[in-house]
């Protein structure tokens, strides 16, 4: 049975940068639409970003949208969320999803609810 896994959280002081990784295991994450979540205790889950497995498109929630960078490489069977000039409203525990689903268009995939995959989370802290 296959298994995501985010690790890459950590503490960083606000502008800082840190890249989140998603590794899969016992599946091929290649073939996988592939989305990033965030939430913070008593808040709603966030969808942040995800990279489409038809055509590699991708989309950022506008929280996000100019700082983090979604990407995959087939040969770690691992994606990323490259995160830059991190803020304090960052911080949050995130996590990736995996699904079959051809295309990644934003709000719809987000709020699926259930994904073929779905890794544990890996905690995100923003302070100076």
């Amino acid at each position: 049975q296959g298994q995501l896994v985010a690790s890459g959280g950590g503490l960083v002081q606000p502008g800082g940068s840190l890249r989140l990784s998603c590794t899969a295991s016992g599946f091929n994450l290649g073939i996988y639409t592939i989305g990033w979540f965030r939430q913070v205790p008593g808040k709603a889950r966030e969808g942040i970003s995800c990279l489409s497995k038809h055509d590699s498109s991708t989309h950022y929630a506008d929280s996000v949208k100019d700082r983090f960078t979604i990407s995959r490489d087939n040969g770690e069977n691992t994606a990323y969320l490259q995160m830059n000039n991190l803020k304090p409203e960052d911080t949050a525990r995130y996590w990736c999803s995996a699904d079959l689903v051809p295309f990644c268009s934003g709000t719809e995939f987000y709020m699926r609810g259930t994904y073929d995959y779905r890794g544990e989370g890996t905690q995100v802290t923003v302070s100076s």
